[in-house]
């Protein structure tokens, strides 16, 4: 399994039998190299979206094009774009299951919000979310936007993931004094990656807080196009 960070809260997901770009930002994102495009979507299957916003979603329909690949999601996004926008859409709802080519992908809560832009300000996107993604004997939980929810408690206990993909830049989501709280708490987790940080001043510059608050959890810091084996 190998997981690439395409900065931001975006990931380039080999597993099983599928190439998941997970929202993926990469027009305009200041950490990505643009130049290098070609190679972060290069045989991608399909595109998994946690929320609307286009910090996460902004690039999803051009690649879905450009690629014919479809996009999953929330069901009332999916819908939508699958209406107005033509792609192919997996839409689902937080307790379902979907198969990605080998990779079993559960939506999950989060507690964020999450909107498209519109003519006239911003349109509901349906709900945020989470997802574990279960493949090649080991389960991730991708946090998605979130802060601490009671909900991470059976989300643990019932998927038992090893690996958690946090967001944990603050301002808009937990920070990593408090993403470091929940891990300990509500998950049993061997290793951690961090996102949601790094892109902007306002958000985290590194993961100290994390690894302090995870004594021994392995937090890996992630760099742009590097990849991780898992």
């Amino acid at each position: 399994m190998k997981l690439t960070w395409l900065g931001h809260s975006g990931f380039r997901l080999e597993i099983e039998n599928a190439v998941i770009l997970i929202d993926p930002w990469i027009s305009g994102n200041p950490v990505f190299p643009a130049e290098r495009r070609a190679e972060a979507i290069a045989g991608a299957t399909h595109i998994l979206l946690t929320h609307g916003h286009g910090d996460h979603s902004a690039d999803a329909l051009t690649i879905a094009k450009e690629l014919n690949i479809p996009v999953a999601g929330i069901y009332d996004l999916i819908a939508y774009w699958q209406e107005t926008e033509g792609i192919a859409g997996v839409g689902f709802n937080k307790g379902g299951t979907v198969d990605l080519n080998g990779a079993k992908v559960t939506m999950v809560p989060a507690s964020h919000s999450s909107s498209i832009s519109g003519p006239n300000g911003p349109v509901y996107a349906g709900s945020e979310v989470g997802y574990m993604i279960a493949g090649e004997d080991q389960v991730i939980y991708l946090s998605g936007d979130t802060t601490i929810m009671a909900d991470m408690d059976w989300m643990g206990e019932y998927h038992r993931p090893g690996i958690g993909i946090l967001c944990a830049g603050g301002h808009f989501t937990m920070d990593m004094q408090e993403a470091a709280f929940a891990a300990r708490k509500y998950f049993d987790f061997r290793t951690v990656i961090p996102c949601h940080y790094r892109t902007f001043p306002l958000l985290a510059q590194d993961a100290t807080a994390l690894i302090e608050g995870l004594p021994g959890v392995e937090v890996i810091e992630p760099e742009v196009l590097v990849p991780i084996e898992l």
